[in-house]
């Protein structure tokens, strides 16, 4: 592995790029692009069109899913000597669900200075306008192409009580919102972004059998999706009945303590509660 002084060698930007508008590319962002050596950029042809809007001619390296590894030591041999280099993605902000993560791993076991570019990002776009909490949320990126490894990974999330953002491509998304409706169950609120800062901007809110129901027909199938779902509702608390009924089934074959102990923790009440509710039965 290559080593460097931070005195000696380059730095590395992670640019954050217009996920549609490129009025969005910020000033320091293009100050960046114009003072780096060389682009590191998942997509050169897009990365050129962002260029030309600047006015800006540089070198670029396509960095990419298929060959960010065979990459790296060239673009480590570059930092070293001096020079600096940008990575950005194909839009949005870097290794959001996009490549470049073993890339930064490298640049930072070199001990080579790293520096970010806030911007753009579809996750944060999405939330910022869904109307769902926001105060937690869990980025999920894709989900799993094959049908049951995504039917599969949706029941693991069915019942996080955090704001839940997926991307799904155009191909997919039909078949997503199915899926979703029927493991999360298809009244759970929901939002559907479509082509965010661009413009045919959508935004559609309602609950998932709403969002299935559009697909095709009020949501055109054209362009690249973000869906926010709510978070599962906590389970509604056991009431009084609830209570001396369960605990009534446990003490019949433990101790009274541990039948207690056992009762709050499936209905969700205080032990204390339990107690009262149960003293002398």
């Amino acid at each position: 592995m290559v080593n460097a002084s931070e005195e000696s060698a380059g730095t590395l930007y992670i640019v954050a790029t217009p996920i549609g508008n490129l009025a969005d590319l910020s000033p320091r962002a293009g100050e960046v692009l114009g003072a780096v050596a060389l682009i590191a950029a998942e997509d050169t042809r897009r990365c050129g069109k962002l260029l030309a809007h600047l006015g800006l001619k540089k070198p670029m390296i396509p960095v990419h899913e298929h060959n960010e590894d065979s990459q790296i030591s060239r673009l480590l041999a570059e930092l070293s000597r001096g020079q600096s280099i940008a990575l950005v993605a194909d839009a949005g902000t870097p290794l959001i669900s996009d490549p470049g993560l073993r890339l930064v791993q490298a640049v930072a076991e070199a001990g080579i200075p790293i520096v970010g570019i806030p911007g753009p990002s579809a996750v944060t776009l999405a939330l910022s306008v869904a109307g769902l909490p926001t105060d937690r949320f869990s980025f999920e990126g894709f989900l799993p192409r094959r049908p049951e490894r995504r039917r599969a990974r949706l029941a693991e999330l069915k019942s996080e009580s955090q704001t839940l953002v997926f991307f799904e491509a155009v191909h997919r998304i039909a078949a997503t919102l199915e899926d979703l409706a029927q493991v999360f169950g298809g009244e759970r609120p929901a939002v559907l972004a479509r082509e965010l800062s661009k413009v045919h901007e959508q935004v559609v809110r309602g609950t998932l059998n709403d969002l299935k129901a559009g697909i095709g027909q009020s949501i055109p199938l054209l362009g690249e999706f973000v869906v926010v779902v709510g978070g599962a509702p906590a389970p509604a608390a056991a009431d009084d009945s609830d209570i001396v009924r369960i605990y009534e089934l446990l003490v019949a074959e433990l101790p009274p303590a541990r039948a207690v102990a056992l009762c709050a923790k499936i209905s969700g009440r205080s032990r204390n509660d339990v107690y009262a509710l149960t003293r002398g039965r």
